[in-house]
């Protein structure tokens, strides 16, 4: 099930980093099109990694998508390796129950 939600992650990433990247192809209409696409993708990125650190993936996406010539910086596929390559947090393979007896 985890692997299947990170593959689903991964593939809707890169297609949206391809997305995101042909707008800066277009010559004279894609700096518009980045004004409709870049709250786009950060909603996208919100839903996609949601928490403290999906926020502020939205947010850097938004800035990548509007700021001139950043559109080649493939910000869906780096918070997916961010995620599940280079993050140290693993989540634990037991789940430990406190309880006072009375």
């Amino acid at each position: 099930m985890m692997k299947n939600l990170k593959n689903k992650l991964l593939i809707r990433g890169i297609i949206y980093d391809a997305i995101g990247m042909a707008t800066y192809a277009i010559p004279v209409a894609g700096p518009f099109l980045d004004l409709i696409w870049a709250p786009y993708a950060a909603k996208q990125m919100s839903e996609m990694y949601p928490g403290k650190k999906g926020k502020i993936a939205s947010v850097i996406v938004f800035l990548e998508e509007i700021l001139p010539g950043t559109d080649i910086i493939p910000t869906f596929t780096l918070m997916w390796l961010y995620t599940f390559v280079w993050s140290k947090e693993k989540s634990p393979k037991e789940i430990i129950i406190e309880a006072e007896v009375i």
